[in-house]
C-alpha cells in the first residue's frame, strides 16, 4: 500500500496572532492547488499548534509519512538544533510513521529568486 503524504509548514511563532497569517496562507494556497494535500501549520513556541499535535492530527487523517517544511529564510539554530530533536521524539512516539525534515524555504533557489524579483520593483 503507498504511504498516505503529508506535509506540515513549520514556523518559529509570536506572540502576535496576525504573524502567523502569511504561514496559513501557504497551507490554504497548497489546499487550493492540491484539495487532497494533508496539510498543517505547526510552531516552534508562542503559537498553536505545535509540531506534536500537528503531526498526530495528520496521523489520524491516515498519513504515513509526514515532511516537516521549515519555513526559515535559513537553517538556523532552530531547524539544525531544535526541529531534529522534536522529529526524533516524534519518530519514538509513531514508529510506523515516516517523518522526514525537508531543507528550510529560503534556501530553496526559487525562494532566493523570487525575494530578488520582490526586491527588484523598488530598484527598477
Amino acid at each position: 500500500m503507498p504511504p498516505v503524504r503529508g506535509i506540515v509548514f513549520f514556523a518559529h511563532g509570536s506572540r502576535d496572532p496576525l504573524w502567523s497569517l502569511p504561514i496559513a496562507a501557504v497551507a490554504d494556497a497548497l489546499q487550493q492547488q492540491r484539495p487532497d494535500a494533508l496539510c498543517t501549520c505547526a510552531y516552534l513556541e508562542l503559537t498553536k499548534p505545535d509540531l506534536s499535535t500537528a503531526c498526530q492530527q495528520l496521523i489520524h487523517q491516515g498519513c504515513t509519512t509526514i515532511t516537516v517544511l521549515p519555513m526559515f529564510l535559513g537553517t538556523g539554530r532552530h531547524a539544525r538544533n531544535d526541529l531534529p530533536i522534536l522529529v526524533d521524539a516524534l519518530r519514538h512516539q509513531h514508529p510506523d510513521v515516516r517523518f522526514d525534515i525537508a531543507t528550510a524555504v529560503g534556501e530553496d533557489p526559487r525562494v532566493t529568486e523570487l525575494l530578488a524579483q520582490i526586491a527588484m520593483q523598488y530598484i527598477a
